[in-house]
């Protein structure tokens, strides 16, 4: 690991440890000290997982088992561009899976990961509430309905193009 991403973590980790200290040792702020982590950092650090089970003097497989027993919790930190694929009735029926096993097999990820740049993560989402426009990806907090596996790759090439454009700007704008 590079220093940059080890500092990183480091900051992360005292962030956490000040933010537990507002919590009294109790096992019933286990779930409010989870969420105040993943609200704070968008996923559970594993090094929060025992630093949590230290200041509420519990096993760190209990607070593991809680994190884990909830799908509101995640253990990957989400991609820049966040895909959620809805696989609810509606979208389930309209090949939604298919969709879901596109974006999947164009990233190199599977659902709950996260590319390796950090740009996308993909995950499987139960409803979103848009049924008429089957199946739905959201994309980046934007909906797009009516997906097809022909549009998968459109959807990630434009975000890779919008990415390298502001890029260029940056490196112009700098010299």
């Amino acid at each position: 690991m590079d220093e940059d991403v080890l500092a990183e973590e480091e900051a992360m980790l005292n962030d956490i440890i000040s933010g537990i200290g507002k919590f009294e040792k109790e096992r019933g702020n286990l779930i409010p000290v989870l969420q105040m982590i993943q609200e704070k950092h968008a996923y559970l650090p594993e090094a929060s997982i025992k630093t949590v089970a230290e200041h509420l003097e519990i096993p760190a497989c209990e607070v593991y088992g809680v994190a884990t027993f909830y799908n509101q919790f995640r253990f990957h930190p989400p991609g820049k561009h966040p895909i959620k694929v809805c696989l609810g009735t509606a979208c389930h029926v309209k090949s939604g899976d298919i969709i879901l096993e596109n974006f999947e097999r164009k990233l190199g990820i599977k659902d709950g990961e996260t590319t390796p740049d950090k740009e996308f993560s993909v995950e499987r989402v139960a409803c979103v509430g848009c049924c008429a426009l089957a199946p739905v990806a959201i994309v980046s907090e934007t909906v797009h309905g009516h997906m097809a596996p022909s549009k998968v790759e459109g959807l990630i090439l434009r975000i890779n193009m919008e990415r390298e454009k502001a890029e260029r700007e940056k490196q112009e704008s700098e010299k």
